[in-house]
């Protein structure tokens, strides 16, 4: 069955309720702002420690470490209790911070950047699971809307504030930051965050964590492999794919003989928890993964310089906010999740349709209109995901499930990336040769566009919209993937506050003690 009996919420005063999402909301700001807001401090940190080379690695060594525990951190929840595994990563991401602030080379920064993602990566999955002990199934709703504004509004933010803290304060201040905001955390959910005990003794999969984190570093090594390897068809990146899906198969083997599995088989049974993994990759796809080419496509095609075109971003940033909240609003009165996972998909599919189409001479008053509606795309299915697994997982592999599919939405976003660089690279490769006076049409930045001579600068536009409409079109079709994968969901209905299940108060108390 898709709906499960699911326990009194953890907490059932509203006020401490509303306290204690608030401080989660702020350690998730921080978590997933840590992987945007380095972006614009990477050209200081490398002149000052040098190695060009591996600068890719500061940002790659986070979402690496990020992704491998992911499910790791939700069957610890469920074994151990989310409370004292949400504490423990987020002490892990503030000690990752204050080294990051202290480094004193590049090997010393990478390094505490795999710190502060394996505390991420723990801070990302808890906070989600938590959400399931505070909240009943439809209340959740409306409150995973929000966290998924706080979500994309790290997105946002991050460059911005990277690059303006860094001429403030110099970039060691954008890890600094992070210590006292971690200790004001940890002090709240230590003195407000109840404990429930699991039911159950626990036993630690060892082995099956081992195979999973080696399967999924795997995936974002071959993922990253143009920029840390300069080819997706390089024998590190081939060899990396070989051992990934040595280690993948291992895992499932390993799963399914081990007493208490990072991830239970038996989930891929209901094939709801299936469908909503597939839904979460497609998403994190076209959401997390097309943000920086909507950068270089408005940059490159419609002439705008990168302050104007980024006010292009407000249309995008609009559609996810009205979609996302209206979208738990209604699911919270309806508890039904699947109309919004079929018309986000619908929405973006469109979208993208019509991007593919798009040259340089196209307005940008429709080009902005696409993104607004992409946006609302986005944000109709942004909680849907994780409320539907949490939903149809029982109750004590919530935290298991929780993982799985947030790993799933961020490898989706990695894979995509991936594929969207290799696209836009063949496209350009064939005509940055045919245009007189560039020798590397990669090379041209926006600034230099504003500079070249009239015939030059549509030349220039031209390629690249040329370039970018086989990756719409990519876009699309994962976009359609995702509708068909929605289109099959079963039509369930979130329990309400009637159905959650009435536990003895003395019960109760013991189990939150």
């Amino acid at each position: 069955m898709d709906m499960q009996t699911t326990p009194a919420p953890l907490v059932t005063d509203p006020r401490r309720r509303l306290i204690l999402y608030l401080f989660l909301m702020v350690a998730m700001f921080m978590a997933m702002l840590d992987n945007q807001i380095v972006s614009t401090a990477l050209p200081t940190i490398v002149g000052e420690f040098g190695h060009l080379e591996r600068f890719g690695w500061i940002g790659s060594a986070y979402l690496l470490s990020l992704s491998a525990v992911m499910p790791v951190y939700g069957k610890l929840g469920d074994l151990f209790g989310r409370k004292y595994v949400m504490i423990t990563a987020i002490a892990i991401f503030t000690v990752g911070s204050a080294i990051c602030g202290l480094a004193v080379s590049m090997n010393t920064l990478i390094a505490a950047r795999v710190l502060q993602g394996l505390g991420g990566g723990g801070i990302l999955v808890s906070i989600f699971s938590i959400n399931a002990d505070l909240f009943e199934p439809r209340e959740r709703a409306r409150y995973q809307s929000y966290s998924s504004l706080v979500l994309m509004a790290s997105g946002a933010i991050g460059p911005v504030l990277g690059g303006t803290m860094s001429d403030l304060f110099g970039w060691r201040s954008i890890f600094l930051v992070n210590i006292p905001i971690g200790f004001i955390v940890l002090a709240g959910l230590i003195t407000m965050l109840p404990y429930r005990k699991p039911a159950r003794k626990p036993r630690i999969d060892y082995a099956g964590a081992i195979a999973l984190a080696m399967t999924t570093t795997c995936i974002v090594l071959a993922a990253d492999g143009t920029q840390l390897f300069g080819s997706l068809l390089s024998p590190g990146v081939l060899g990396i794919i070989g051992v990934g899906i040595v280690c993948a198969v291992a895992w499932v083997f390993i799963e399914r003989r081990a007493p208490e599995p990072i991830v239970p088989m038996q989930l891929f049974r209901n094939p709801t928890f299936g469908l909503l993994l597939i839904t979460s990759l497609t998403s994190g796809a076209v959401a997390i993964g097309m943000v920086n080419y909507f950068a270089l496509f408005l940059q490159t095609t419609t002439g705008l310089s990168p302050s104007v075109a980024g006010l292009l971003f407000i249309l995008l940033t609009g559609g996810i906010v009205c979609g996302s909240l209206s979208a738990g609003r209604l699911i919270s009165a309806t508890g039904r999740y699947k109309p919004f996972a079929i018309g986000s998909a619908a929405c973006s599919m469109i979208a993208f349709a019509a991007l593919s189409q798009v040259h340089a001479g196209t307005p940008v008053y429709l080009i902005g209109a696409l993104m607004l509606l992409h946006g609302i795309g986005i944000g109709l299915a942004q909680q849907v995901p994780v409320i539907g697994i949490q939903n149809a997982a029982p109750s004590r592999d919530i935290g298991a499930a929780t993982g799985a599919v947030t790993l799933s939405r961020m490898g989706g976003a990695s894979i995509a990336i991936s594929i969207y660089g290799a696209i836009i690279g063949s496209s350009l490769l064939h005509v940055g040769l045919s245009i007189p006076g560039i020798a590397n049409i990669e090379e041209v930045t926006p600034k230099m566009m504003a500079s070249l001579p009239e015939a030059t600068r549509e030349a220039v536009a031209e390629a690249y919209a040329a370039a970018f409409n086989p990756l719409f079109l990519t876009a699309a079709g994962i976009c359609l993937v995702g509708l068909v994968t929605a289109i099959c969901l079963k039509n369930v209905q979130l329990p309400g506050a009637t159905a959650i299940q009435k536990v003895d108060p003395s019960a109760a108390a013991h189990a939150a003690e």
